[in-house]
């Protein structure tokens, strides 16, 4: 699993981060920040939770190759 962030996109809303922050931060204007684009299996299911809870729709889940 990869994460992108379209940090155009972000409105700062920050589900994101209060759901998996080990993966999600926000930059000094409450942006998206990546802590990894790779987050391991036992982060899985709160990645795919925050990017459906993400109201601008600035996050996705790609599949690796």
């Amino acid at each position: 699993m990869r994460i992108k962030a379209e940090t155009g996109l972000c409105v700062g809303s920050g589900q994101c981060v209060l759901t998996e922050p080990a993966v999600f931060d926000q930059d000094d204007d409450g942006i998206v920040a990546l802590l990894t684009d790779h987050p391991d299996d036992q982060s899985a299911a709160q990645v795919r939770h925050a990017v459906t809870l993400c109201p601008s729709r600035a996050l996705s889940i790609l599949r690796d190759a």
